[in-house]
């Protein structure tokens, strides 16, 4: 895991969005465009203000077949990896 006070990312990643200031539906959907722009086991961070946004991508995850590599919290902001499938 990694430690947020010294901002180490969990994981390696591809991509980042941004949709900090965004409420659901809207982080799902800009995940699900910039997953669709990338290549097979890529991994796409997202940043997120929405606290909602730790289950909305759990089910997402689910859903769609991409990997939910991990989540943070990080005060008021919540970060998402996942692996395109």
């Amino acid at each position: 895991m990694s430690n947020p006070e010294q901002g180490t990312p969990v994981h390696e990643f591809h991509r980042e969005i941004d949709t900090r200031g965004l409420n659901c539906p809207l982080p799902i959907l800009r995940a699900k465009k910039a997953l669709a722009e990338m290549e097979s086991q890529q991994v796409l961070r997202i940043l997120a203000t929405d606290p909602g946004s730790m289950r909305d991508f759990q089910a997402f995850a689910r859903q769609t077949g991409n990997e939910l590599l991990g989540q943070e919290t990080a005060g008021k902001e919540f970060i998402h990896y996942l692996k395109r499938r």
